[in-house]
């Protein structure tokens, strides 16, 4: 790659990145303002409005990269945010604060990310990519899943009221508690959406084209593009989210975030996606598939039978994610 190209991707690269974190976060901070002027629940925005706003990065480049005909980096950025989630983020996070597993992750959470993966696995690999169909069920799945998230919240919070429990102790994500204690006016609220959602576009077109070019030059596929470079540079909100909830101490919005974006990236990008180009005739592996069903098995298997994601449990899925991060490199360029 000449110099003159070298120098403008990887202008493109930290642009993209820098507009994908900030985009979501106008967004959070604009999408929170409105919905507090409409008189909806603080309990609500969090469910909902949070998760949407860390996987924006990923819904944005997936259809982006679907409708430019790089079907590969749609769903290998879906695949590859899910492990880099809960190996690489959760892991880190582990190894910086033991984080324990609240009751209802263990119940409701933890149980619905094992299906939508396996979900996403078994579909993969019966159509040899998810067709229209498959992602209007993902679509269904969402709305299903969101719907009876904020019944049970519901419940789960006038319980809290009726204990005299206090309300600050509602999960909702750091950035959105921040935006309820200081809303923007409804002007500068609808300014932030839209130059949030702007943001993330042209963030979106800037890194898939940085990354494309980058992985290009070194002969690596598109497949492999879209599991490592950009499922990394699209989980930052995620990663920024979850580190500074685990240095807060907030070891439940922590797991929570990443749990839900999980999710959300299976049942909502995977549901919208095909739906508008569907995703077939795929070149993510078995490997790939294996490593996101194995490391959403442990964390589901090391909530289910424990109190707590320890530092040990934390180190085992960063190694797991190096070590595959290191051999797609170097074994399937």
């Amino acid at each position: 790659m000449p110099m003159l190209d070298l120098f403008r991707n990887l202008g493109l690269a930290v642009l993209g990145v820098a507009l994908l974190y900030y985009g979501a976060e106008f967004l959070v901070k604009g999408g929170v303002s409105l919905a507090l002027k409409a008189h909806i629940s603080r309990l609500v925005i969090g469910l909902t409005l949070a998760a949407f706003a860390t996987s924006a990065p990923e819904l944005v480049v997936s259809i982006d990269s679907a409708l430019r005909g790089s079907a590969d980096i749609s769903l290998g950025n879906v695949v590859g945010s899910n492990i880099c989630n809960v190996a690489l983020i959760l892991g880190l996070c582990a190894i910086l604060r033991p984080m324990p597993f609240h009751a209802n992750l263990k119940r409701f959470d933890l149980p619905v990310m094992l299906f939508a993966v396996l979900a996403l696995t078994g579909f993969y690999f019966l159509s040899h990519g998810i067709n229209r169909w498959e992602g209007a069920f993902f679509f269904l799945c969402i709305l299903t899943y969101t719907t009876l998230n904020v019944i049970l919240s519901k419940k789960q919070e006038a319980k809290k009221a009726a204990e005299g429990a206090a309300e600050s102790d509602s999960g909702v994500d750091p950035e959105v508690e921040e935006s309820m204690k200081k809303p923007l006016g409804v002007p500068l609220a609808l300014l932030a959406v839209a130059g949030g959602v702007a943001m993330l576009v042209f963030g979106a077109k800037s890194f898939l084209i940085a990354a494309v070019a980058f992985t290009n030059a070194a002969g690596i596929s598109e497949a492999v593009t879209g599991l490592t470079i950009v499922a990394v540079g699209t989980s930052l909100p995620e990663l920024a989210t979850s580190f500074v909830a685990a240095l807060k101490g907030e070891n439940d919005i922590a797991i929570g975030n990443i749990v839900g974006s999980n999710i959300f990236n299976v049942f909502c990008i995977l549901g919208i996606v095909p739906v508008i180009s569907p995703l077939m005739g795929q070149s993510i592996r078995g490997l790939d598939f294996a490593v996101m069903l194995g490391t959403s098995g442990a964390l589901f298997l090391f909530g289910m039978f424990g109190k707590r994601l320890n530092r040990i449990q934390g180190a085992l899925l960063l190694s797991a994610y190096i070590a595959y991060t290191v051999y797609l490199v170097m074994h399937h360029a």
